[in-house]
């Protein structure tokens, strides 16, 4: 997603590290072209300048002029605000779902990939956390919606179901039904998957503050396609205003889009990036880490991610294995 933002910084860069000491004024002219190449790639304009005044403060001090590599110094300060910008290293991702049945609302613009996350979610949960989860359908507008999140449901495994659909009922009777299932059956986490518009409208917007009120979610997060750049921001601004937003899911990061709406909606919103969704597949959704973002964006490469991605293909099995063979000292090619 975010390669031409990453191949501009990096031509920056290297103009940067390539030179024994720096001026202020070498500093001034490598942060008016990372201004250009945030602007180019959608970022939201508030954000910014805000960006470039943080790193500015700190990359022209006496530290970074009189360091050892100033070039590379800058880089490491233009690193901590992108980490800073993309909710920091110490944000909380995590979400609540101690108290049974913990109540998700998933609200978003249609096309926005909300009821495919909502399967995503309910499969992780239900895998990772070993939750009980039960989907609920409250777009009675979309056709087949409620039918794709039954087939989604049914791809994940025996511990996620569906709410039986019952066509005629609002949304508003729907969710409580689904509260009351919830509770009746005893599953750890409910998931409400709202209806989604075209664009915003003053109708959509009553109909999920009353779910809200309704339901009371531990968890209301919004559903945004990362590549849809600044419309993505304004979405954002809209539902926050609206709704007591807890967190935000990115989806399509996988994308070949510019990236500003991940650089940007957690600066509009406040809220943390928690979750992002990284391809079509079931499994292909992952807990946002703004250090590994900002890493490849900078183009240091993803080495946790790999890791990560590593440890669930390798068989543990096998792994304690090869350890054995390892401690015996019978480790051959």
């Amino acid at each position: 997603m975010f390669d031409t933002l990453s191949e501009r910084l990096g031509g920056i860069f290297d103009g940067l590290t390539g030179r024994g000491a720096l001026s202020e004024k070498d500093v001034n002219a490598a942060l008016r072209e990372i201004r250009v190449a945030l602007l180019e790639a959608d970022v939201a304009l508030p954000v910014v300048k805000d960006f470039i005044d943080s790193v500015r403060a700190r990359a022209v001090g006496e530290e970074v002029i009189r360091s050892v590599k100033p070039g590379q110094q800058v880089i490491k300060i233009v690193y901590d605000g992108l980490v800073e910008m993309l909710g920091g290293e110490e944000a909380d991702t995590s979400l609540r779902i101690d108290s049974p049945p913990a109540i998700i609302m998933m609200a978003g613009l249609q096309g926005s990939g909300k009821t495919t996350t909502t399967g995503k979610l309910a499969k992780r949960l239900s895998e990772k956390e070993r939750k009980r989860v039960l989907l609920a359908s409250l777009d009675t507008r979309r056709p087949a919606a409620m039918e794709q999140l039954a087939f989604l449901a049914a791809q994940c495994n025996e511990n996620v179901s569906a709410l039986p659909i019952i066509q005629g009922q609002l949304p508003a009777d729907i969710a409580r039904r689904a509260l009351n299932a919830a509770k009746i059956s005893g599953y750890d986490v409910l998931i409400l998957d709202t209806a989604g518009r075209t664009t915003i409208d003053e109708q959509m917007m009553n109909e999920v503050a009353e779910i809200a009120q309704i339901a009371n979610p531990s968890e209301t997060l919004l559903v945004a396609d990362a590549l849809t750049g600044q419309d993505a921001v304004e979405t954002a601004s809209r539902f926050h205003a609206r709704l007591p937003l807890t967190g935000l899911v990115l989806t399509r990061m996988d994308g070949d889009g510019r990236g500003g709406a991940a650089l940007s909606m957690r600066a509009v919103t406040g809220r943390p990036i928690k979750l992002m969704g990284t391809g079509e597949k079931m499994d292909a959704l992952e807990t946002f880490d703004a250090r590994r973002i900002a890493g490849s964006i900078l183009g240091m490469g993803d080495v946790v991610g790999l890791v990560e991605k590593a440890a669930e293909v390798v068989d543990r099995e096998d792994a304690e294995k090869m350890a054995a063979k390892m401690l015996k000292g019978k480790f051959t090619l």
